[in-house]
């Protein structure tokens, strides 16, 4: 969960400005910085704006939630600004408020993240109540039950609603054995169970400095960031205690599953295996994606399923590389009594690429979409950090950012074919939630 300053909103259009006419080559010349304690950090300097921004991720995120408590992870992220060390909630926040820092914490499949945003003049400040946050948690009673009370709340609404009835049951379906299957903001019955002990332990397992992974932008330089990394990260673990997350083979791809809700507009959430990030095919399926339903407009879901018949408002897909499983997965909606016709259109639409592949001019019209859209990517400072740290958690080496656009260059059609047979061959995974009255609840279809 991320909270968030309002004084950031002008701090940002700042930025944006400062950066955005940057190619990510000139906006990210970058530092490795090794702190006494041995801690690294890529770093990109920028005294344009009086900002730092540092995000950074640790491995382990809600793969490391009691299996039969979904929401644990999710529950820590949303406590660590709630209170640390002698600070109650209401004075963390007091003092968050009076130097215009924001933290954030959320929760991922795969790793746990945070983000610091501190002016310049304020980083003393902002790097203390890190250090705090993550070192010395409170995990105050009064505290937990505000958050749980919210959790539960958001839960409740969740009950209702379609697109969160097609998540939960699409991953509860694909993944019945493995911690993917369990929804990352847990359960209403989870929720309720999760105490003060089980947060601490949570943290244990996880906050350690064996794989953790750091980026910085703005304006501080590497003598000053080194001693600051020591001063927040320094006193975690060396090693996590991490629980091993087997590798997860999805299962029910070619299934249907049909939800009845009363409401106007039918939720579709489909998906099946992809390809890891560090797989040889990773850009040749960059790529595909684009060219099916990643390109937005261009795409070829939206001109046959938008365009051309005007189902949907949107139609969209992407590539989900989780570390134990990856995938790629889409999203539309329609009306209710439009739902199979939609779904057809879809499938039949991965039928012809997966026979045909894409054509020639599409190629080169997804690489260099791709190769300029990348630009938007490093507009902010925000979005440096956030990709710096992306970055090395995928393993792609510092100069990657100069390499991407020769690794589009060299996809070939062929490449994009035998890919093409690697994704769709094994079949999509449906769940299509707001069906029409007379539809039965739960149908299966294959």
């Amino acid at each position: 969960m991320t909270k968030s300053v309002s004084r950031f909103s002008v701090i940002g259009i700042a930025i944006a400005g400062a950066l955005a006419c940057a190619s990510p080559a000139a906006a990210t010349k970058i530092e490795r910085v090794v702190s006494p304690g041995g801690i690294e950090a890529w770093l990109v300097r920028e005294p344009a704006v009086p900002l730092i921004a540092m995000d950074f991720a640790m491995e382990g995120g809600a793969n490391q939630d009691p299996a039969d408590k979904p929401g644990t992870g999710h529950m820590t992220a949303s406590m660590l600004d709630e209170g640390a060390g002698s600070l109650d909630s209401r004075a963390f926040q007091e003092r968050m408020d009076r130097s215009a820092i924001e933290l954030g914490f959320r929760v991922q499949r795969d790793d746990f993240r945070g983000s610091l945003r501190v002016l310049r003049d304020r980083t003393d400040e902002g790097f203390e109540l890190l250090r705090l946050a993550l070192n010395e948690p409170r995990f105050d009673a009064d505290a937990i039950e505000r958050t749980r009370e919210q959790m539960l709340t958001a839960l409740r609404r969740e009950t209702t609603s379609p697109n969160d009835i097609a998540t939960r049951l699409w991953w509860r379906t694909a993944f019945p054995d493995h911690p993917y299957g369990r929804p990352l903001n847990g359960t209403l019955e989870s929720v309720p169970a999760i105490s003060r002990d089980d947060l601490k332990a949570y943290t244990g397992r996880i906050f350690a400095r064996d794989k953790l992974k750091i980026g910085v932008v703005g304006d501080i330089d590497a003598a000053t960031l080194a001693p600051l990394l020591d001063k927040v990260f320094g006193a975690l673990p060396a090693k996590g205690n991490r629980v091993a997350v087997p590798p997860a083979r999805m299962d029910a791809a070619g299934r249907k599953l049909y939800v009845d809700l009363k409401v106007p507009q039918a939720v579709l959430s489909f998906g099946g295996t992809g390809i890891a990030r560090k797989d040889p095919d990773f850009f040749p399926a960059f790529i595909l994606n684009h060219i099916m339903g990643g390109g937005s407009f261009s795409s070829r879901l939206y001109k046959e399923v938008r365009e051309k018949r005007g189902l949907v408002y949107g139609v969209y897909t992407y590539l989900l590389p989780l570390d134990a499983a990856p995938l790629l997965m889409g999203n539309t909606q329609t009306r209710a009594d439009k739902a199979d016709e939609t779904l057809d259109l879809i499938q039949a639409e991965i039928k012809k690429l997966l026979e045909s592949g894409p054509t020639a001019e599409e190629l080169e019209k997804a690489k260099s979409y791709l190769k300029g859209a990348y630009a938007l990517n490093f507009d902010t400072s925000a979005k440096i950090a956030g990709q710096l740290v992306q970055i090395q958690l995928d393993d792609l080496g510092m100069d990657y950012i100069d390499r991407r656009n020769g690794l589009i260059d060299k996809v070939t059609l062929d490449d994009i074919n035998r890919v093409a047979k690697r994704v769709f061959d094994g079949g999509i995974l449906v769940t299509v939630v707001g069906r029409a009255q007379d539809a039965p609840a739960k149908k299966e279809g294959g």
